[in-house]
């Protein structure tokens, strides 16, 4: 079963999603936030989805960053509508730096690096690399 990471946003969201035997994590897709909860009741009667990591947006502090109250809402209703499939929150800090690192590293021009979508399922695709690192861990 996959893995499917969300990095939330105001106006677009980040998809990521891991391969059937979670090794690998890759980018989805980018949607519209606004029809994000169709897209993944869509993408989780197609495939197998083991769970959702949700991306809690932290400032550098630790203090929850104005996006939360967006994301706790989509969070309380997923939870409401697919109680088989948890969601669970995973710290984003820093995500958006290194997806932009991650495509200058990459060799992307700079017109391609100011496309927000990509940045976005980058960032997905990085949390979900990142939870995925600290489960091994915990083993």
């Amino acid at each position: 079963m996959r893995i499917l990471s969300v990095d939330y946003g105001r106006k677009r969201t980040g998809i990521a999603v891991t391969d059937p035997l979670q090794i690998i994590a890759n980018g989805l897709a980018t949607v519209s936030t606004s029809s994000l909860f169709d897209f993944l009741c869509d993408y989780v009667a197609r495939e197998q989805v083991e769970k959702i990591i949700i991306g809690e947006p932290k400032q550098s502090n630790g203090e929850p960053s104005e996006n939360m109250a967006r994301v706790k809402a989509f969070y309380q209703r997923w939870k409401k509508a697919m109680p088989q499939i948890p969601i669970e929150f995973f710290d984003e800090r820093f995500t958006s730096v290194l997806a932009h690192q991650a495509m200058i590293d990459g060799g992307l021009k700079k017109k391609a690096r100011q496309n927000k979508a990509l940045v976005d399922e980058i960032s997905a695709t990085i949390l979900l690399q990142d939870y995925m690192r600290s489960n091994k861990h915990r083993l």
